[in-house]
């Protein structure tokens, strides 16, 4: 991580205010996407015989986390790109000579959810659909998305069955007019279209075998990184750069009430309702930050070992991933709401980590209804079933 990390360092102050840019243009701006580029963050995850690191989970969140704090649609931006690379390490050889044969640098886009169908064909699959919330897709020249398994008539077979596949940039289209939104503008997230794409079979994965391990043993991997817990990993970097954005509005907080004064001249130093609001939410940032670490390294640990981590472990996991998440942003918004007036113009870079704070709370990986009932049902002995299995 050091080395990223240093890396990162170097491009703070700039990184910090091409985020404005980023906002205006609801995309990184190309410099900022060549910084990340040049950081080696999205190839944390990458397997070493293309040119990645195999970094150890806790150091790119602790990365993603430090980019976030700098600007949130960078390091959201970081965090969900530096995930694919960890799953395109499960596909055939093939597919991943395809990818990174001729370019080890080469970014993918997302989302996983199977909004398209995909039906069977001599050789792969002919797949059509849209996809929303594709982050930072303007930089990259792959997709890794979700996709249902059809039928001959190209509907959806019943139960469902789910693929992630992977197609080149000369196979979709991007909707430059779908993302305008309030936050997270800097990430770009539009739709992808697809129609009549043909996916050869070795550029497709069963979505069940990467959510419940069986891809990367089919996969011959016996690295510990790559043997880690799906629903660990892959809200990792989504989180991470949820709970840098809270980092980065308390810092942007603190430097805005040094030299603050109230409408009736009591400096913000004397007044200490406001020093308990910060105190406060300083230490639930960081509590945050300490319980999504303290999983992944228990994980880690059991992982590197052989040992399983259970659905209940599991499950546990993601209730306290998805607390840290919310936890962070309630934090956000106690000092917003103590910044005064003044954190209300555009110009100050509270108000933008309050808005991409609030934006990326609405990811469906942050959704605590299911993730709650699942743990707690299982720590009662009970067996969840259908949607309280999901993800986890």
């Amino acid at each position: 991580m050091g080395k990223v990390l240093d890396r990162i360092e170097q491009y703070a102050d700039e990184l910090r205010a091409e985020g404005t840019e980023g906002d205006r243009l609801m995309r990184l701006s190309d410099t900022s996407a060549k910084r990340l580029r040049d950081s080696g963050v999205i190839r944390m995850f990458q397997p070493k015989e293309f040119g990645g690191q195999e970094a150890h989970p806790r150091e790119f969140a602790e990365t993603v986390m430090r980019i976030a704090s700098l600007d949130g649609a960078t390091g959201w931006v970081s965090g969900i790109v530096g995930v694919h690379p960890w799953e395109l390490a499960f596909f055939d050889p093939q597919a991943q000579q395809d990818v990174w044969g001729e370019d080890p640098e080469m970014w993918m886009a997302s989302p996983y959810a199977p909004m398209g169908v995909a039906r069977p064909v001599d050789g792969g699959y002919i797949l059509n659909g849209r996809w929303s919330f594709s982050s930072g897709t303007d930089h990259c020249g792959w997709i890794m998305i979700g996709a249902a398994l059809g039928g001959d008539d190209g509907k959806p077979l019943m139960p469902p069955q789910a693929m992630h596949v992977l197609l080149p940039r000369s196979d979709y289209d991007i909707d430059q007019e779908s993302w305008n939104v309030v936050g997270l503008r800097g990430t770009g997230s539009k739709d992808l279209i697809v129609k009549d794409a043909f996916i050869p079979t070795h550029r497709t994965l069963s979505a069940d075998k990467v959510m419940d391990g069986r891809a990367p043993k089919e996969a011959g991997r016996t690295e510990t990184l790559y043997n880690f817990p799906f629903s660990c990993i892959f809200p990792l970097g989504i989180t991470s750069s949820l709970i840098g954005c809270a980092e980065g509005a308390l810092a942007a907080n603190i430097a805005a009430q040094r030299e603050r004064v109230t409408v009736y001249g009591t400096p913000i130093k004397d007044d200490p309702y406001v020093l308990f609001a910060i105190g406060e939410a300083a230490a639930e940032i960081a509590a945050s930050r300490a319980a999504i670490l303290e999983t992944v390294d228990r994980f880690w640990d059991m992982t590197e070992k052989g040992q399983e981590v259970t659905f209940e472990q599991r499950a546990v996991g993601r209730r306290t991933q998805t607390a840290a998440a919310w936890r962070a942003v309630r934090a956000v918004d106690e000092i917003f709401a103590r910044s005064g007036g003044g954190a209300l113009q555009l110009s100050t870079p509270l108000q933008r980590f309050w808005r991409d704070a609030h934006a990326g709370l609405q990811h469906a990986i942050h959704v605590p209804g299911s993730i709650f009932h699942a743990s707690a049902l299982t720590q009662l002995g009970g067996e969840p079933q259908g949607v309280h299995r999901s993800m986890i």
